[in-house]
């Protein structure tokens, strides 16, 4: 018996260096393909690349299932650190928005006449109170930016995870979601910032983009190991390929990928805009996605047969993510109402009909 084993001491994964065909020319392989890198790992893009590189880069991140923020550090937290004027730090870097903490002023304003105490401050140190859930790669982030809402309004600071008491948690794929509990962390006000609601707002849209781009590269993933194995695959003597209703279903599947990557780029001129074009781009992005990635699941877990659901085959690198991020920054459910808000009977037509 012939075993094919990936390498896994390699910090991404890689499933790409997996030969499918080969491997099911030999009845009598078996492989073991883990959480592993290739040693062509994504690189982050620089600070002044555009929206749409940005996304083209977290959607290979989510097509080779690389385990680092890199979506999260490139499309939400660096462009939102750029904005209001605080420092990038080197490194991986998560986010959290969290508008039930408890935030108040740590040097409270003796002027102030009306309010509680900290309501009102001499500067914009605060303490924080609360917890911060399901933070995407907390434990390895370099710092975490946090948008959250103290009395004065939406704010904006950074944090290191050893600030806070670290519980570890995970998602379906086991992609660190660990929450951070703060006890009246004291933030200098030379990490704070003020915030604007439509900056907070965009916040939630560069989150929702970057998940929805992370499931186009899943999907894409999904769709190439699919049309490998149902190439290579025979039954009854001939390819799985050749069978209509292998075509049909593959077709399927191409589709639905195609449908969230094509939604997925005609969000990265809209978010630069900003506006009412924003919101309508990212909300179908994002619904698109979500709705999407059972089906695409399904389908490819459908063709594969058992083998799919395995640990020994790298189908589940992709479909683990996409059941993971189809709920993560919010689902179908949560994103189809704000797109129907975000259109009038006036703007609909020329949103469905306007080149971004």
């Amino acid at each position: 018996m012939n075993t094919h084993t990936i390498d896994t001491s390699a910090p991404v994964i890689s499933a790409d260096a997996y030969d499918t065909t080969a491997f099911y020319a030999d009845a009598d392989s078996i492989a073991v393909v883990t959480n592993t890198t290739a040693p062509d790992a994504v690189a982050l893009p620089s600070l002044d690349a555009s929206t749409a590189e940005l996304l083209a880069a977290a959607r290979e991140a989510g097509r080779r299932a690389v385990p680092t923020p890199l979506a999260e550090t490139a499309l939400v937290a660096r462009p939102l650190l750029h904005r209001v004027g605080l420092p990038v730090p080197d490194g991986p870097l998560s986010y959290a928005i969290a508008p039930e903490l408890t935030v108040r002023y740590a040097r409270p304003a003796v002027a102030s006449a009306v309010g509680s105490a900290g309501c009102l401050g001499d500067d914009d140190t605060l303490l924080v109170t609360g917890t911060l859930r399901r933070v995407p790669w907390a434990r390895t982030a370099t710092a975490v930016i946090v948008l959250a809402t103290a009395p004065s309004g939406p704010v904006l600071f950074t944090l290191t995870p050893d600030q806070a008491v670290l519980t570890p948690g995970g998602n379906l794929a086991e992609e660190p979601r660990d929450n951070l509990h703060l006890a009246a962390l004291k933030i200098p006000a030379s990490q704070v910032r003020r915030i604007s609601p439509e900056l907070l707002d965009e916040a939630r849209l560069r989150a929702a983009l970057a998940r929805a781009a992370l499931i186009a590269g899943a999907a894409e993933r999904c769709v190439e190991l699919t049309v490998a194995h149902t190439t290579a695959r025979t039954q009854f003597g001939r390819p799985l390929s050749r069978f209509q209703a292998v075509k049909q279903e593959e077709a399927r599947l191409i589709e639905e990928a195609a449908l969230v990557r094509a939604a997925v780029q005609a969000a990265a001129t809209p978010l630069d805009t900003g506006g009412a074009a924003a919101h309508f781009a990212v909300a179908a992005a994002k619904t698109q996605a979500s709705a999407s990635a059972a089906e695409i699941a399904r389908i490819a877990h459908q063709l594969h047969g058992a083998i799919g659901i395995t640990q020994l085959n790298p189908l589940h690198l992709a479909t683990t993510r996409l059941w993971s991020w189809r709920d993560e920054d919010g689902n179908e459910a949560t994103w189809a109402p704000a797109l129907a808000r975000s259109v009038t009977a006036a703007t609909l037509w020329p949103a469905l009909t306007t080149t971004p």
